[in-house]
């Protein structure tokens, strides 16, 4: 009996993104992976796109390691921001070859040709990228490693891994997140059991620069650019200091905290501040809105515990700036975007709107705040108020109902010789609020 016989696709004719119907006009990108190298290792396949092609693209240090091999009278498109007119000057050419660093899927500019033209066709010549490279210099098993991109990206993703203690990281740098930023920022928080391995200049025959560092030296260190580097501690590849990281806390001790003028009553205790998140729901929600946080407690506890939340947190005293600075600081919580001055005449547009919100403060002006923050919630999000009286829970339930929030009940809570505490809860519409 003959069996069937199959051929097995190769490399270069494996389309990445989604194959235009038949006779429908589109692009054919063509990305190619270099690394640092001034006379990088082409394929003869590779070598032999490039003869063919006639209009390329890239950075302008790429266009300097390739520029001789390209073909007379070859048309080269830099990549520059913004990328709205890079992309302009693509229409009408159909093919395209990219040069791009390492492994263009990998945070790579393949990445946003898929983003910005889901019909086009890419086909990838990868090289490693940076942090492999890196890993194989220092020999060092990378399977274990959490990638994170600091490449034209917020401080969010980073600080995100440090909460959560990671005990490896690979880090993709740019201009702004060096290696000495990123350590000063540990070192602020506390996070300084970290070795830091950093890579210049990658597959440069002659610049290439591998260094091991305490997070003491890299904060005092300058390093050329590109670069990257990788982070550990624990077992493994063990840190400089030796250091294990310590544990997070799971409800932090009020007496730890730095209160406002000794004031131990100013401040949300912790089992009430435990309920108050777990009311909130905030393991499902992207963004929490702290209003009057006073001491930064329950920001604080809310980003250690939730460290994928975005915190926004809001408070009129002036003082409360210092304090969400050594409290945050004392209990390792980077991240917390603070602001300072009447909640009721910020302006909020510019902070990611909330699908949670915690009113600590309101300064006798609930049913106001409530009513501004209505228009800012996302389709299900959840307010918790914590009141100490009657008559505030019943302002507090009169706001919900005239803002068109649903109200859903709350929870008693008497602590030592404190006064009770009711937590009530308000949910907003799953549907946007008109």
């Amino acid at each position: 009996m003959k069996t069937s016989e199959t051929t097995r696709p190769t490399l270069s004719s494996l389309p990445v993104g989604k194959r235009a119907e038949e006779g429908t006009p589109h692009n054919l990108f063509t990305v190619i992976g270099l690394d640092d190298s001034p006379s990088p290792y082409l394929s003869p396949s590779v070598k032999a796109l490039i003869d063919q092609g006639c209009v390329f693209s890239g950075g302008v240090r790429h266009h300097d390691i390739v520029a001789p091999l390209l073909p007379a009278g070859a048309k080269w498109i830099d990549i520059t921001v913004p990328l709205d007119q890079v992309f302009a000057r693509y229409a009408g050419h159909p093919h395209i070859i990219v040069f791009a660093s390492g492994d263009p899927i990998f945070f790579g500019f393949a990445n946003t040709i898929r983003r910005r033209l889901p019909d086009a066709e890419i086909r990838l010549y990868p090289s490693f990228n940076s942090l492999q490279t890196l890993a194989h210099r220092l020999v060092m098993p990378y399977d274990d490693m959490r990638t994170i991109s600091l490449t034209g990206r917020p401080w969010h993703g980073f600080d995100r891994a440090l909460i959560e203690r990671t005990p490896k990281m690979g880090i993709l740098t740019d201009r702004e997140h060096t290696p000495a930023t990123i350590a000063s920022r540990m070192l602020d928080y506390g996070y300084n059991d970290y070795t830091m391995y950093i890579g210049e200049h990658l597959g440069h025959p002659t610049k290439e620069l591998i260094r091991r560092m305490t997070l003491e030296e890299a904060a005092a260190e300058t390093f050329e650019y590109p670069n990257c580097l990788i982070l550990t501690t624990g077992d493994g590849l063990q840190s400089v200091n030796g250091g294990i990281l310590s544990p997070r806390f799971f409800g932090i001790p009020d007496e730890a905290f730095e209160l406002l003028d000794g004031r131990a009553r100013m401040i949300t205790k912790a089992p009430i501040r435990l309920l108050t998140l777990s009311a909130l729901e905030l393991n499902r929600r992207t963004s929490f809105w702290d209003i009057g946080f006073c001491t930064g407690s329950v920001s604080i506890e809310a980003r250690l515990q939730f460290p994928h939340l975005h915190v926004t947190s809001f408070e009129i005293r002036p003082e409360g700036k210092r304090l969400m600075e050594i409290n945050s600081r004392r209990f390792g919580t980077p991240g917390i975007t603070t602001v300072i001055g009447d909640f009721l005449e910020t302006d909020t547009a510019i902070y990611p709107c909330p699908d949670a919100v915690f009113i600590g403060g309101h300064g006798g002006r609930l049913k106001e705040i409530i009513s501004r923050v209505r228009h800012k919630l996302l389709p299900g999000a959840r307010i918790v108020f914590n009141s100490v009286s009657e008559e505030s829970k019943t302002h507090f339930i009169e706001a919900a109902n005239e803002s068109g929030l649903c109200f859903l009940g709350g929870t008693r809570v008497a602590i030592n010789e404190y006064n009770p505490i009711e937590i009530l809860v308000a949910s907003a519409p799953d549907s946007p609020y008109l």
